[in-house]
This record gives C-alpha cells, sequence and structure tokens, in this order.
C-alpha cells in the first residue's frame, strides 16, 4: 500500500536525495514545483542510441528549450555529474511513454520499459528558478493553487537536427505588470535552466488561441494587471517526438521534474 503524500510546507527541509526516496517508494507522484528549494530540477528525454547523436545534435541547436545538463551512457540510469547514486528509471514522480509518435503510457517506473541502447538525456527547467523569482516577492499563482504550470505548443519550429524536428513549447506564468521587468532580470541569470523569457504578453504571437486550454498542464486564472510571461519549455522535446515519431521515447510527464544535487546558485551565469 502506498503512503499518504505529504504536504509540500512539510518538505521544506528535505535533501535531494531524500525527495527522491520519497519518489522511489511512490510517496510523492504530484508536480515536483516547489519542492527542493535551493536545488537544479530537470527534465529528462530518453531515445535509443541510433537516435542519441542527432537528438543531442537537436539540444545543441535548440540551447533555449532544450538546456543540456548531462548525457547519461547507453544503458546507464545513474546520473553520476547531477545526482549520484540516483536512477532515472525510479527517481521521477511519473514517466511518459511514446512509441511511434503516440503517447502509449505513463507510468510511475521506467522498468518495464529500459533497454541496454536507451540514452537519457537530463535538461534544465525552469522550475529551479522559481525559488529565486520568489524569494524577490514575485508571485506564481501555481505554487499557490498547488497545480501544474500551463504549457503550450507553439508556431515557433526548433531547429532541425537529424530526424529530429517540430515545434517549441513554452511554460506561461502570469506577472503582475509591476514586476515583469524584475522577472526578466532574475531569470536572465540562469541560461542553463531556460533563461528569459521567449516572449511578453499577447499569447497570439507564438500561435496560442486560448490561454485557458493549455498542451499540458494546467490553466491558470490571469488578474487584470496581469502579464501572461513564456519560457521556452523542457516539455519541447515531447512535441518533438509527437512530430518525429521514434519506436520509443521515454519522457518525464510535464511538470514531475527529476530533482539534482546540483545548487541553483552553480548555474547562475551573474
Amino acid at each position: 500500500m502506498v503512503a499518504a503524500q505529504p504536504a509540500l510546507q512539510n518538505l521544506a527541509d528535505r535533501t535531494p536525495r531524500q525527495l527522491r526516496e520519497l519518489i522511489r517508494t511512490g510517496q510523492w507522484r504530484t508536480p515536483t514545483a516547489g519542492l527542493a528549494p535551493g536545488y537544479t530540477q530537470a527534465n529528462v528525454a530518453i531515445v535509443p542510441r541510433a537516435l542519441a547523436y542527432d537528438f543531442l545534435l537537436f539540444c545543441q541547436r535548440n540551447p533555449q528549450p532544450c538546456p543540456l545538463l548531462e548525457v547519461l551512457d547507453a544503458g546507464d540510469g545513474e546520473p553520476r555529474e547531477l545526482a549520484p547514486g540516483a536512477d532515472l528509471r525510479t527517481d521521477v514522480p511519473r514517466y511518459r511513454v511514446y512509441r511511434n509518435g503516440e503517447l502509449s503510457d505513463e507510468t510511475d517506473t521506467l522498468s518495464a520499459y529500459w533497454r541496454d541502447d536507451l540514452v537519457s538525456f537530463l535538461l534544465g527547467c525552469s522550475f529551479t528558478f522559481e525559488h529565486p523569482l520568489m524569494a524577490a516577492g514575485i508571485r506564481l499563482k501555481h505554487w499557490e493553487l498547488g497545480c501544474n504550470v500551463p504549457m503550450y505548443i507553439t508556431n515557433r519550429p526548433c531547429k532541425p537536427a537529424g530526424c529530429f524536428q517540430g515545434p517549441m513549447v513554452v511554460s506561461m506564468r502570469p506577472i503582475p505588470q509591476s514586476q515583469v521587468v524584475r522577472t526578466v532580470q532574475i531569470t536572465s541569470r540562469f541560461p542553463a535552466v531556460h533563461g528569459a523569457p521567449v516572449h511578453v504578453g499577447d499569447p497570439a504571437a507564438l500561435g496560442i488561441d486560448d490561454l485557458q486550454k493549455p498542451d499540458f498542464g494546467d490553466s491558470l486564472p490571469l488578474e487584470p494587471d496581469d502579464v501572461p510571461v513564456f519560457w521556452a519549455c523542457g516539455v519541447t522535446p515531447q512535441a518533438v517526438m509527437m512530430q518525429t515519431k521514434p519506436d520509443i521515447a521515454l519522457t518525464h510527464a510535464p511538470g514531475h521534474m527529476f530533482i539534482t544535487d546540483r545548487r541553483e546558485s552553480d548555474l547562475q551565469a551573474w
């Protein structure tokens, strides 16, 4: 029987290793926003070795939506640079399985899908810079409402590489008009976790028709003084997998990130 999930406020003092143990044992299965203040969170994308070079090149050509943090050897599940002793096959709250471009399963563990030829990529996540935003007094509504950040597939194409091509995905946070400049300044310091926004204001410029109908995550209310601010998002590989259609691709479920041992301050550019 899985234990009841602890409240977020009761986890403030848990280390990343302790949080990963809660995830591994099934005690945390919801989005990881707000967990591990001061530490880096990461997106996960896993592809067969035959496609790994193309995906590596895709990330290199699209560093804002796909900022590389670590690449593992084929068949290896331990991210030795970012979280020694961890296991990418069990230490994410929720995974997605894509087969030939179709979402075929969501699962709590990748053990049933693991193959020795799979290569894992860890990409920076914007949850990492949310703690500095909150420390600066900037409200984040998905924290307050206890839900996932909304994510949208845009009309902006990524630069193709080999077989990989597709649109950029963005995350959106409503920011009060008076705090937009400060928000841009703070997030610009973290290029390894998406950095500055790619767009501020009118969602139609990104091909987004309705902010209340995100492609991933949950919708958020906007107050009259709020401005929608959009960041490149590490769910981009999932939109790319749907278009590229590899025989298998494994990812985190949107918002359910891998928590690393890397301090967010180590990624701050200035």
